[in-house]
């Protein structure tokens, strides 16, 4: 076979023949083109290399996970932002930060694990209290958690965070400096996050460790 027929041939198959072999190389080149091509183009234009994430815990939701919301047990819980701050708006009033202050927060119903939120770039100008980080704490995966406090130290900025479902914040993040920061929450896609954590969970037998 000559080689136009040899493209010919690799022509249709990827693009007409209806297949379980053809479907699999379409989804490989569309991983490839989406983490190779995509993700670079929209990290550089929105400033970061972080430029899009998946939600792969519950620390942001406003609702109950094994029957807990900021470490209070409940039978039943009824989802609303008052019902949320009846239970863990005392944290953030100890912090000086108000109901009527959280409610003009970004994302401030929270969000929920399988969520994708886009990231802008992050920095002393452009934060402030209120603001959703993604920060690298010491483990694998990136943390997403909302900023409720900005300290000055010696000229330099550093940001403490906690998440909205926890009881209080984790270790690591009560000094968080620019160096460890990816990006600032711009806006949320629910559920597209579940593709990244249902493929991590079907991969993760085969030892592969996906942090992205």
């Amino acid at each position: 076979m000559d080689k136009g027929g040899k493209l010919k041939k690799a022509w249709h198959f990827f693009w007409h023949e209806d297949s379980l072999a053809s479907f699999a190389v379409n989804i490989g080149v569309a991983l490839l083109v989406i983490i190779y091509v995509v993700y670079p183009l929209l990290g550089m234009v929105l400033g970061t290399s972080f430029p899009i994430v998946a939600v792969i815990s519950e620390s942001m939701q406003h609702g109950l996970h094994n029957g807990k919301l900021c470490d209070a047990y409940f039978v039943e819980f009824k989802e609303s932002f008052d019902n949320y701050w009846d239970v863990c708006g005392s944290w953030y009033e100890e912090q000086g930060i108000s109901k009527e202050r959280f409610k003009s927060f970004p994302f401030a119903q929270g969000f929920n694990k399988g969520d994708v939120i886009v990231l802008w770039r992050a920095n002393k100008d452009n934060l402030e209290v209120g603001d959703i980080l993604v920060f690298q704490n010491d483990r694998p995966q990136p943390i997403i958690h909302r900023m409720v406090q900005i300290e000055e130290e010696d000229g330099k900025s550093f940001y403490h965070t906690k998440g909205d479902h926890n009881r209080g914040s984790i270790a690591g993040e009560e000094k968080i400096d620019q160096g460890r920061i990816y990006g600032k929450g711009l806006f949320r896609v629910p559920y597209l996050g579940w593709v990244k954590i249902l493929f991590v969970e079907l991969v993760r037998p085969l030892g592969w460790n996906i942090q992205r």
